[in-house]
C-alpha cells in the first residue's frame, strides 16, 4: 500500500525538496533564534497566500498538458523574456547560496576536509552526475527518499527539544522594526520558496505525465498539496528548533554558510546531548541537499524551455547545456566572489520578495483564462483566496521599497 502511495507522488515532493532549504534550514531556523514562535503569524500568511499561485502550476499543467512557460507565451512574449532576465541574473546566486550551505553541512558530517570550495564543487558533480544519468526519473525516486528521510530525523529531533523544555520561550506574535525587518523580508521572500518555482513544479508535471498515465489533474493536486504540507510543517518545526534551542542564547549567527552550518549543529548537540548529533547533521544535509539537487535540475530546464519557446525551436541538449552554464557559473561564484555571497544572497532574496506579485498576477491570469478548459479553473474560493494573495504580496513590496 505504502509502494503503491508513494508511485502516486512526484512533483509535489520535488517542490517540497526545492522548497525546503535556506527558507527552512537557516532562515526559519534563526527566525525561531531571534524571536522564538514570534513570526509563527508570518509563516502562515505567507504560506497562505502564496498558495493560490504555486497550485497553478501543476493545476495548468495537468490539465492542459503545456507548462506555465507555454501559458506565458500565450499571454505574450514579454513575459517570457522578463522570465528569462529575472531568472538568468538570480539562478547562479541561489545555487551558489544552496551549494556553500550543504558544502558546510558535508564538511561537519563528513569530516575529510573543510575546504568548503572542494566541497561545494564535490556536491555540484554529484548533483550534474545524478541528472545527467537519471534525469527525472530518478531524481523521482530519489527524492522520495530524501524526503522521508529529513522528515523523520526532523520531527525526532523536534520532539527531543520538546521533551527538554525552554523557560525562556516567547510565544508572543511581534511585528520586527530595524534589522528584524529584513529578516522578516528575507524569510516572507524565500517562505516557502520564491513563486518562480510554481514554473519548476509545472515542468515536472509535465515529467510525471509523460511517465504516468493515470497522473490526471486531480491526481497532480493531490501530489502538490501533500507536498505543501510537508514543507509548511517542518517550516514550522524549524522555526520550533530555533525557537527551542537557541532563543535567547547570545549566540549571534553567522552570514558565511559555512561557519552557520558549523554553529548550527553544535548548538543544537550542545542544547540536547551528543547522542542526536548524527540526527541533526542528517536533518540539516538532506534538507540542503534536496534543494541544490532540485534547484539544479529546475532552473536549467526552465531555461531551456524559456530559450524553445522565445527562439521558436527545439534545440537539442538545451537542458544539458544550461545545467553546464549553471555548473560553471556557480563554480566560478564560489570561487572568485565568495566574500560577496551575503551581499548576493541578500540581493536575490529581496528580489524574490519583490517580483512575487508578478508571478502571483501572471500565474491567475493564466489560470482563469480561456487557455484553461473550464472545469480546471479554480472556484470562487480560491479566486478570493488569490486576490487576496496578490494584494498581500503587491502591498507588502510596495512597502518594503518605501523603507529602503
Amino acid at each position: 500500500m505504502m509502494t503503491s502511495f508513494l508511485k502516486k507522488l512526484g512533483p509535489g515532493l520535488l517542490f517540497a525538496g526545492a522548497a525546503i532549504g535556506v527558507s527552512h534550514l537557516v532562515n526559519s531556523t534563526k527566525v525561531g533564534a531571534e524571536f522564538g514562535f514570534g513570526l509563527l503569524w508570518a509563516l502562515l500568511l505567507v504560506n497562505l497566500f502564496k498558495y493560490p499561485f504555486f497550485q497553478f502550476g501543476p493545476r495548468y499543467a495537468a490539465a492542459t498538458g503545456e507548462s506555465l512557460l507555454d501559458g506565458y507565451k500565450k499571454l505574450g512574449k514579454g513575459l517570457l523574456v522578463v522570465y528569462f532576465i529575472l531568472t538568468f541574473a538570480t539562478m547562479f546566486t541561489i545555487q551558489t547560496a544552496v551549494t556553500i550551505v550543504t558544502a558546510g553541512l558535508a564538511s561537519q558530517l563528513f569530516g575529510i576536509t573543510a575546504d568548503l570550495e572542494i566541497w561545494s564543487t564535490i556536491i555540484t558533480l554529484i548533483c550534474l552526475g545524478i541528472l545527467t544519468m537519471g534525469r527525472y526519473s530518478f531524481l523521482d525516486k530519489l527524492m522520495k527518499v530524501i524526503i522521508i528521510t529529513l522528515t523523520i530525523s526532523t520531527v525526532i529531533a523536534v520532539t527531543m527539544a520538546v521533551f527538554r523544555g525552554n523557560e525562556a520561550l516567547n510565544a508572543e506574535q511581534v511585528f520586527p522594526t530595524g534589522a528584524g525587518l529584513t529578516l522578516l523580508i528575507i524569510f516572507m521572500g524565500w517562505m516557502p520558496a520564491p513563486l518562480d518555482v510554481s514554473i519548476f513544479h509545472s515542468l515536472w508535471t509535465i515529467e510525471k505525465r509523460q511517465e504516468t498515465e493515470n497522473f490526471t489533474p486531480k491526481s497532480a493536486l493531490f501530489d502538490f498539496n501533500f507536498g505543501y504540507i510537508i514543507t509548511i510543517v517542518l517550516g514550522i518545526c524549524f522555526m520550533a528548533l530555533g525557537a527551542l534551542i537557541m532563543f535567547k542564547s547570545g549566540v549571534q549567527f553567522s552570514s558565511k554558510g559555512g561557519e552557520f552550518a558549523s554553529q548550527l549543529i553544535n548548538l543544537y548537540t550542545e542544547s540536547l546531548s551528543s547522542e542526536v548529533y548524527i540526527i541533526i547533521a542528517i536533518a540539516a544535509f538532506t534538507t540542503m541537499f534536496s534543494t541544490t539537487l532540485t534547484t539544479l535540475d529546475a532552473s536549467p530546464r526552465a531555461m531551456a524551455k524559456t530559450s524553445q519557446l522565445l527562439f521558436g525551436k527545439y534545440i537539442k541538449h538545451s537542458y544539458i547545456f544550461w545545467m553546464l552554464i549553471l555548473v560553471i557559473g556557480t563554480i566560478v561564484i564560489m570561487t572568485q566572489f565568495l566574500a560577496e555571497m551575503g551581499s548576493l544572497i541578500y540581493i536575490a532574496t529581496v528580489l524574490s520578495f519583490i517580483t512575487a506579485p508578478f508571478y502571483a498576477i501572471s500565474n491567475y491570469i493564466l489560470i482563469t483564462s480561456k487557455h484553461t478548459p473550464k472545469e480546471w479553473q479554480p472556484k470562487t474560493g480560491l479566486r478570493i483566496l488569490s486576490w487576496l494573495g496578490m494584494l498581500f504580496l503587491t502591498g507588502f513590496s510596495i512597502w518594503y521599497l518605501t523603507m529602503i
